[in-house]
């Protein structure tokens, strides 16, 4: 336990009836439900809690909340994560954290020792170390000190997820001004998302309040929240941060502790009609000389931890300020039972209404804190007059600051918004949105309670008649009145502007970003290397560029460049405000992916038989959930694919084809319409008969290719692959309505409405006739590329004779309803025959050997029907279709094309990766070319593919070399046909 307790005996809104044991860098403490990390380790007297990223520096709890820049920890155990800002940590039951960036502990770090060469890291010395010597001696000790927390080794056991959401009118922010505008707009009966940051609603009230739950402020808050939580219209989101603002009011939030008790996270994507973002303000620090040392803090921050949390930050502490608000801080410190020595504010007077609240205490009007006194805590400061030499030292452990208030203008400027400097509040505030976008509360500059609640409710107005809803009269004056009683700590806001503390002397050092250890000089060596736009300034400094994104630091960096260029803040203007505004996990942005969450999967009529069977599901083209292979208990991968592959070569097996994409088209120019999208003639089909086709885009490549019956005289029925279906049905739909439209053509799409099993290899007829076929299956009467009508295991069903493994096969269609009929007859008649049901792994082994190709694999978007040996498909007698210029132009080039071949390694074992370039010789020049498929083939007993290789053709009979990073493989080039190219089989 540390040696000494700073929790108050009373207040808070800390549980004490609930202790809860944590650890720190291995050290025990105890804390109380309620508690964050930083107020439980601040309770316990522990001020130094990190070091600095670049310097190593004692540094210790800065703020309160997500603007915290200095104090980070990594969570270790089930809760692993890095990079978590001390502030934002709930204090759980058996939390264990360690500092980041210190080692072994902060108390003593290694790493401190590069505040002894801290002269000759300055400002962009890794990029000029970076650049010179030319062989990079400084740049791998660089990058291995570059970073902060480790990566989580582990995965976590809880879950994330992605929700996407609609709402009339989103409101970010649930202090008094968002719930205000909440209430406002939830009356009135819009859909209304409230999305904030906190772990309970109420912003800057819970801050100020020491009374806790039972004070005037806290009952609203309470009233306010039960009120909306009774409105079935109202979704309220607290621990939830909106992080990114995007186009057409698409805003990104994440919520760290979901209600669901399974989740660690939920990430949302909220469209809203309109916005209104109440988010409030962050203090700023001042910048002087030793701003860094632990035990300076926010002003706001130690208010916080006495009125929130019942905690003393520090037993005799000096307030160091330059605005109102740091007066009001000061008299909760002293009913909390900390000694205010001193009151420092660098004006030269000060308005009685802050006089007033902290009567007896020594102001020092005009004057300035020169120096910090202590190492690894506060020990006392020296403080002079703003303007002269004289100093004095005042004996203190805390150092409250108070540089004044910026609007946190974060979301708004990722909207888009214009952005301005205000004079009165010496900040930056919301100026021209360029979005449906309303700025509420201190957000828009409105720095009084009264200011807030009215603006929350004038902006949920003013939203609500955009989007033609009329809002309720009522005022607010009741709830002003109720809000406004007991609360004292609502007065006048002014500031006079003060931006740095001179360094009286050498060695002295003043922080501007505390994140990134960004000094004034630094800014100051950045503009005479001629880096003068703020920009450039940022990125050579880092200035802003960590976890809290200059959320304290970057006001008083843009101050400061203008004053050392001689202009005014709103001259020089702000950097880029960037997503995310907090920190987010990657698993709460990606979501849950083991299941169909944003687009649901589509499953076969099969998928139930699948998964009992234990086939491992793949995701197919257009969501689709399909078997890739059904593995045995004993079975590796590969013998699992070579017994599934054997059995359709040798005997018969069956796979559901059911997402293969299916399409009726009728119209008395149907045909017409068949021979302009496919590059063969299918309006000579007879009736019953099939053809295979390949389709082009515009540009002569390959969109896909299927099969096509004529099912009656103006009646056409067209397969596609699964992949592509959806592309395919909005080319045809954009042909007819654009290009064709004076055509008689229908298409429905009947990929849902038709699904089959089918059945292949030598002994399907045998199992089809034996499962109760209507049909005649011999080959005489039903021949390849054709259809029949009729029935199947009882249901009705239209059988074609198509082949995608180069077997006699037989693609049963049915209803829906009926495939698990049709399946599971075919499994039983077909015990005797060895039936073997196949996935897409074998599938794949089968057309490779047969060289037939794939979309994605063959067909690679730089290929045509040419470049694939499949000149017989580019109808010689057709006058036009879609692509055949293309075709012709590009081939007119005389430019050496690559074309499909087989390949075969010289080393029969030897696996080829899919994708392995080919080069020659295999030398590192550039490519002739690439595997597309390698494959066991359990006809050969032996490993070969296919490749797209340059001028193939012309090559087949000689070496190819693929090229691996450690290896070259060499390669027979072949005909890309191994098995039965004379397609005997597959007609049989």
């Amino acid at each position: 336990m540390a040696a000494r307790s700073m929790r108050l005996e009373t207040g808070g809104r800390i549980d004490r009836n609930r202790p809860i044991e944590f650890r720190v860098n291995g050290k025990r403490y105890t804390g109380f439900e309620g508690d964050t990390l930083a107020s439980a380790l601040l309770a316990n007297g522990v001020v130094l809690t990190a070091r600095s990223f670049k310097y190593h520096r004692p540094r210790g709890i800065v703020g309160s909340g997500l603007e915290e820049p200095a104090s980070l920890v990594e969570l270790e155990g089930d809760q692993e994560s890095g990079n978590l800002p001390i502030t934002t940590v709930r204090l759980v039951e058996g939390l264990s954290a360690r500092t980041v960036n210190a080692w072994p502990s902060p108390s003593f770090d290694i790493g401190a020792v590069n505040q002894l060469i801290s002269p000759f890291i300055p400002a962009g010395f890794y990029y000029k170390t970076f650049k010179w010597p030319g062989w990079h001696v400084f740049e791998p000790a660089i990058r291995r000190a570059a970073g902060l927390a480790r990566a989580p080794r582990r995965i976590s056991a809880d879950a994330f997820e992605s929700r996407h959401a609609h709402a009339d009118v989103l409101v970010v922010g649930a202090g008094p001004a968002g719930l205000t505008a909440a209430l406002v707009a939830g009356r009135a009966g819009a859909r209304v998302i409230v999305a904030d940051a906190g772990s309970e609603a109420g912003g800057s009230l819970l801050d100020r309040n020491p009374q806790g739950h039972e004070c005037p402020a806290c009952t609203w808050i309470a009233e306010a929240v039960d009120e909306l939580a009774e409105m079935d219209n109202v979704e309220h989101l607290q621990s939830t941060t909106v992080w990114a603002y995007r186009e057409h009011n698409l805003l990104m939030a994440h919520e760290r502790e979901p209600k669901n008790l399974f989740l660690a996270g939920r990430n949302w994507r909220i469209r809203a009609r309109q916005v209104i973002v109440a988010t409030g303000s962050l203090e700023r620090p001042l910048v002087f000389p030793g701003n860094d040392r632990p035990g300076v803090m926010l002003a706001s921050a130690v208010q916080a931890y006495a009125n929130r949390w019942a905690v003393r930050c520090g037993e005799r502490v000096v307030v160091f300020t330059n605005n109102d608000s740091a007066y009001a801080a000061a008299s909760d410190m002293i009913r909390a039972g900390m000694q205010v020595a001193a009151i420092v504010d660098a004006r030269d007077s000060v308005p009685d209404h802050a006089l007033d609240q902290v009567p007896g205490i020594e102001l020092l009007a005009g004057h300035v804190v020169r120096n910090v006194l202590g190492r690894r805590s506060v020990r006392g400061v020296q403080i002079a007059p703003r303007n002269g030499n004289a100093s004095r030292r005042v004996r203190c452990d805390t150092l409250a600051v108070s540089g004044g208030w910026n609007p946190t203008v974060h979301l708004f400027s990722q909207s888009r918004g214009q952005i301005a400097w205000d004079d009165r509040l010496a900040a930056f505030v919301p100026s021209s949105p360029s979005q449906p976008t309303l700025v509420a509360g201190a957000a828009s500059g409105s720095m009084t309670l009264e200011e807030a609640i009215v603006s929350g409710e004038r902006k949920a107005r003013e939203a609500l008649m955009e989007i033609g809803i009329d809002p309720a009269r009522e005022a607010t004056g009741v709830w002003l009145q109720k809000l406004l009683e007991g609360v004292r700590t609502d007065h006048p806001y002014s500031i006079e502007p003060f931006w740095n503390v001179p360094c009286p002397r050498r060695g002295s050092t003043s922080f501007v970003d505390l994140q990134n250890d960004v000094t004034v000089a630094d800014l100051e060596l950045a503009q005479r290397e001629g880096y003068t736009n703020l920009e450039h300034i940022k990125r050579y400094t880092t200035g802003g560029m960590g976890f809290d994104q200059g959320k304290v630091g970057n006001v008083n960096l843009f101050a400061l460049v203008a004053e050392q260029q001689g202009k005014s803040p709103k001259d020089i203007g702000t950097t880029t405000y960037r997503p995310p505004y907090a920190p987010v996990e990657f698993g709460a942005i990606v979501g849950r992916r083991e299941g169909s969450v944003v687009l649901p999967y589509r499953h076969t009529p099969l998928t139930e038989w699948h998964e009992s069977n234990r086939a491992v599901m793949y995701e197919a083209g257009a969501r689709w959930r399909r078997p890739g292979y059904y593995p045995l208990s004993d079975e590796s991968f590969q013998e699992t694919v070579n017994r599934e592959a054997s059995a359709v070569r040798t005997g018969v097996g069956i796979y559901d084809g059911a997402p293969l994409g299916k399409f009726e088209l009728k119209g008395h120019d149907t045909g017409s319409f068949l021979d302009l999208i496919y590059t063969n003639v299918l309006s000579s089909l007879r009736i019953g008969a099939g053809r295979y086709g390949l389709m082009l885009t515009d540009d002569g490549l390959i969109l896909d290719d299927g099969v096509a019956f004529r099912l009656g005289e103006c009646r056409y029925w067209m397969s596609t692959s699964t992949g592509q279906a959806d592309a395919v049905w909005h080319h045809m739909e954009k042909l007819l309505q654009i290009e064709r439209s004076d055509w008689d053509v229908k298409i429905i799409n009947v990929t849902s409405q038709w699904s089959n099993a089918t059945v292949c290899g030598p002994k399907a007829r045998e199992v089809v006739a034996a499962m109760g076929c209507s049909v005649d299956l011999s080959a005489e009467a039903f021949p390849f590329m054709s259809f029949r009508d009729g029935q199947v295991a009882g249901v009705p069903a239209r059988i074609a004779r198509v082949s995608f493994t180069g077997e006699s096969s037989f693609e049963i269609n049915a209803r829906p309803r009926d495939l698990p009929a049709i399946w599971k007859a075919a499994m039983k008649v077909g015990e005797r025959y060895g039936i073997t049901p196949i996935g897409s792994e074998a599938n794949h082994v089968l057309r490779v050997e047969k060289g037939f190709l794939s979309l994605g694999h063959e067909v690679d978007g730089t290929v045509d029907p040419y470049d694939l040996g499949m000149s017989w498909v580019m109808s010689k007698g057709k006058e036009d279709f879609l692509g055949k210029r293309s075709v012709e132009l590009r081939r007119r080039s005389g430019d050496q094309r690559r074309e499909l071949v087989g390949v075969r390694p010289v080393d029969p074992d030897r696996q080829v990766p899919e994708g392995t370039p080919i080069t020659p010789g295999g030398r590192r020049e550039p490519t002739e070319g690439f595997v597309t498929a390698c494959v066991w083939s359990v006809v050969h007993e032996r490993w070969l593919g296919l490749a797209l290789l340059k001028n193939g053709r012309e090559r087949i009979g000689g070496l190819a070399h693929a090229r691996l990073p450690d290896a070259v493989i060499q390669l027979e080039v072949c005909h890309p046909v191994f098995h039965d190219r004379e397609g005997k089989r597959l007609r049989s």
